[in-house]
Parts: C-alpha cells; sequence; structure tokens
C-alpha cells in the first residue's frame, strides 16, 4: 500500500504542552514552581536515557527536576524509605521510579510506598486499582496507554465503542493498563502474550493491533491485514537509531501506523507533563481544568 496513514503525535503534543505551560506560567506568578524526582535503582542504560530526556524536557518547560540514583547495588529498604521520603515531602511534587529495578528489588512493593498523588506515572496499585474500577477521573492515568489510546480515537473518527483492538505484551507500564483503559471506552480487547497460539489466524478479524514489548520485528507483515490500525508503542535501540517492534514491511500493508520514533513517545512525554500539573492540583486540592482534561478526554 502507499497511502497508509502515519499517525503521528507531535501535533497533539504540542498542544498539551502549550497547556502545560499556560500552569507555570501562573504559578510562577504565585512564586511556585513543581519539583520531579526520577528515582533510579539499577544498571540499565536505558533508564539512565530515558531520566535525561525527561530532564531536558523539564528544563524547555522550566520544571525543576532531578534524578536520584540509588545504584544497582540499592536494598529494599533504601528504595522503600526513599520513596516514603519523597513522598511525604512538600517540595516534591511528582514522583517517577524508572523501571526496570535491579534484580533484588521489587517494584509492587515499591510502588507501595509512593503516594499516588504523586504517581506521575499512574503505576501505582491505587491508582491502578482505581482505573481498573472504572474511575479514571479520579486518577493519574499511565502516559503511554493513554497516548495509545488516544491515537487509536484519532484513526477511528474518535469513536472506539465496539472496535476489537489486539495488545499485544501484556506488560505492566503499556499493555495490562491500556486493557482496562480501551474497555472504559467500550472496547472488546485481546490480550496475546508469548504463549498465544495462531497468532496472524487471531488477529485477521481485529480492527486495531497494538505491540508494546520491545522486541525488534516483533509484528511482521504477514501477520497483518489491509483493513488494520497499528499502534507501535515498542521501543529498540539499535545502532542505526530507535525501532519499533513491527517490521518496516508492516506500513506497506495496513491501512494505518504510527511511525517510531515520532508516534506514540512525543505524546508520551507531553501527557508525563500534563500529569505533573494534575498531580499539583490534586495536592492543592484543586480540580482539573476541563480545557485541559477535554483536550486528551484520551
Amino acid at each position: 500500500m502507499t497511502d497508509t496513514v502515519l499517525l503521528k503525535g507531535k501535533s497533539l503534543a504540542t498542544q498539551v504542552l502549550a497547556h502545560v505551560s499556560d500552569a507555570l506560567a501562573g504559578w510562577a506568578q504565585e512564586d511556585f514552581s513543581p519539583r520531579l524526582v526520577s528515582v533510579l535503582a539499577s544498571d540499565d542504560p536505558a533508564s539512565q536515557v530515558y531520566a535525561q530526556a525527561k530532564a531536558r524536557r523539564a528544563g524547555k518547560l522550566g520544571v525543576r527536576y532531578e534524578v536520584l540514583d540509588l545504584g544497582a547495588d540499592a536494598t529494599q529498604r533504601e528504595l522503600d524509605e526513599t520513596l516514603a521520603r519523597l513522598s511525604a515531602s512538600s517540595d516534591v511534587h511528582g514522583i517517577m521510579l524508572e523501571l526496570p529495578l535491579a534484580p533484588q528489588l521489587d517494584a509492587v512493593d515499591s510502588f507501595l510506598h509512593l503516594s499516588r498523588r504523586k504517581d506521575i506515572e499512574g503505576l501505582t496499585p491505587a491508582n491502578l486499582s482505581r482505573l481498573a474500577a472504572g474511575q479514571e477521573n479520579s486518577v493519574l492515568l499511565p502516559p503511554t496507554p493513554r497516548s495509545v489510546r488516544y491515537l487509536l480515537r484519532q484513526a477511528f473518527d474518535n469513536d472506539l465503542k465496539g472496535k476489537r483492538v489486539a495488545v499485544i505484551g501484556p506488560g505492566r507500564t503499556v499493555g495490562r493498563p491500556l486493557v482496562w483503559m480501551l474497555n472504559n471506552f467500550g472496547v472488546t480487547v485481546t490480550l496475546v502474550n508469548e504463549h498465544t497460539r495462531d497468532l496472524t489466524e487471531l488477529l485477521r478479524p481485529q480492527d486495531a493491533v497494538v505491540v508494546a514489548v520491545g522486541r525488534r520485528g516483533l509484528l511482521r507483515a504477514e501477520q497483518v491485514q489491509p483493513h488494520h490500525v497499528v499502534i507501535d508503542a515498542g521501543i529498540n535501540v539499535t545502532e542505526t537509531g530507535v525501532v519499533g517492534d513491527a517490521t518496516p514491511e508492516v506500513a506497506q500493508v495496513v491501512r494505518a501506523i504510527t511511525p517510531v520514533p515520532g508516534g506514540v513517545g512525543p505524546l508520551t512525554s507531553a501527557l508525563m507533563y500534563q500529569n505533573m500539573v494534575r498531580a499539583v492540583q490534586l495536592q492543592r486540592g484543586e480540580t482539573l481544568e476541563e480545557h485541559m482534561l477535554d483536550l486528551t478526554r484520551a
């Protein structure tokens, strides 16, 4: 196909960041500036790259940002106490626990010590349980699944009710919360894992396919159909740059696809900072501004 639609996230990301900047400008008049902290506890090089990318964006927005690296030898107690201390600090308004953690650490246990109102990546059990219960307006939604859902809405003229979507990858940060978020919008969801059989036949009747595993070349052209919309949320760092989970040939078959880079990523970054704004409003007892919520009712 030569008329495949590229679903890009940059345009909406620009709108989101404009509203974030407006909120920051208003707070600056009160002599208030939010402070974000990324907590690392591993030797994973990708985590370092992601944390520094967040730092660059924060610098452009004028947000106070710091990376707290506990090292790969951190104990569970050190990590838990750090998250509890940051959660209790009135000078910290957003906390990000960078995954994956070192092998000796348990992310589920650690997230129990992170305040849900400061969890700007929406991954604490308190936020996820409310999300699973359909109470989206009371939580901070995970930015990547939210970006995926918006781009799906864009592909289907803003109406996902009754659509069939296969989600490849039951990961904690994307796949699992995305299943709930799509269900909340009336989508019939099929969750695909490494044990799923006959993937090509399973995908055939789907309206869309979301792939979010982090494995280059996982989704191939012979597995997709011309009517499919493909949202590629995979990130794989290669010698020639960043690529997704779908092979380049997939874009020649399907009707629409997100490019990597340039699709899910830019919007995810912007939505994280929108979560920062909402986190501050929750901590200050304010309500989320309606125009900001409506902009990405994703």
